[in-house]
């Protein structure tokens, strides 16, 4: 076993290294570093059971106690680390006595563990530094009402060889009220880790320019990072429209609205009080109906366009106008406009 700083961490993985957070399921899930395993040497409710008697009845209790919880399952941790490829590094909250005991049996059983100086603490407070790191790459934005599709330009764009920064991918929600539907929303500690490792990619591998979408500072549970907001007001726009009949299409792909019922009355709810009465009244009982081609259009005419055209986003650079009729034809627009940006 050896400890090992962040950096050589970082570099390790790049080589091919097995990172592995031996914290509990709720912790990795809230925040872990991109990449890595969960291996938990207990569980969400043995750390609580943990924490407790740690705080009121002694440390030494709370030692013993999880001595007992750990040393039932050794012989299970040893398998999973055995199938592991490559060098392993493990990690915890402090580069504590979790990722001590783990990193201890594992060496003692002949494996090579290197363990994170001072766990994932130390990580987090690398990601702080460098989330407010202004960008040199220059940006493209795409913009558009509610349904134009940016999403699937951008990942289209993606596939196509082009460097994007997908957001609301990021943030796992789509911005809206309904956002969150189908999704699982990252917390802000993940969303910090994985925009900053991938802003630094895109920097290392010099690219001319990044593409992504026109957001507000507010993306589901994600406040966006200043330097994020800075670089997309001074981008150049591209502002795409389509007809709101292939915008209701698009909707009805992304959301697929007869799998999420309750979950998209329930955010419907939430905005009631927002629309006037009889249009309100209307939606509700195009829901009950699950009609939800119309509710779609009705929510883009009094809710998502009004709110979209008052919309404090203002950018510096030029702006350039997309008119297309169907997704595609959008999707091919924008790739011809990326072209003539990077000959120029």
């Amino acid at each position: 076993m050896r400890d090992i700083s962040l950096e050589e961490v970082l570099h390790y993985r790049e080589q091919g290294a097995t990172l592995v957070d031996v914290r509990s399921p709720g912790e990795y899930e809230e925040f872990t570093i991109p990449g890595s395993i969960n291996i938990p040497l207990f569980s969400n409710e043995e750390r609580s059971e943990i924490g407790t008697i740690y705080k009121q009845v002694s440390v030494d209790r709370a030692k013993e106690r999880g001595l007992e919880i750990a040393s039932q399952k050794l012989p299970e941790l040893y398998r999973q680390f055995k199938s592991l490829q490559g060098p392993i590094i493990l990690y915890c909250w402090r580069g504590g006595m979790r990722s001590r005991t783990m990193a201890t049996v594992m060496s003692l059983m002949g494996m090579t563990i290197y363990r994170l100086q001072g766990g994932i603490r130390s990580y987090r407070r690398f990601i702080q530094e460098q989330v407010q790191q202004e960008w040199s790459t220059p940006v493209i934005v795409l913009s558009g009402y509610t349904g134009t599709g940016k999403t699937a330009i951008l990942q289209y764009l993606e596939e196509q060889g082009y460097p994007i920064m997908d957001i609301e991918r990021m943030a796992g929600h789509r911005g809206s009220i309904f956002g969150h539907i189908g999704l699982h929303p990252s917390s802000q500690k993940m969303f910090d880790a994985i925009y900053v490792e991938q802003k630094q990619s895109i920097e290392k591998q010099q690219k001319p320019l990044v593409l992504m979408e026109a957001e507000s500072r507010r993306v589901g549970k994600v406040v966006l990072p200043e330097a994020l907001m800075e670089a997309k007001n001074k981008g150049k726009v591209l502002h795409i429209e389509l007809p709101i009949e292939e915008r209701v299409k698009v909707i009805m792909e992304d959301y697929s609205p007869a799998l999420h019922e309750e979950a998209i009355r329930q955010a419907f709810e939430r905005i009631r009080r927002r629309l006037h009465t009889p249009i309100a009244q209307e939606l509700a009982g195009l829901l009950e109906q699950k009609h939800y081609e119309k509710v779609i259009q009705l929510m883009m005419e009094y809710y998502y366009d009004p709110r979209y055209e008052h919309a404090a986003l203002t950018y510096e650079g030029e702006a350039v106008l997309i008119q297309a009729a169907t997704l595609e034809e959008a999707k091919e627009q924008v790739e011809l406009h990326v072209q003539q940006m990077l000959q120029a």
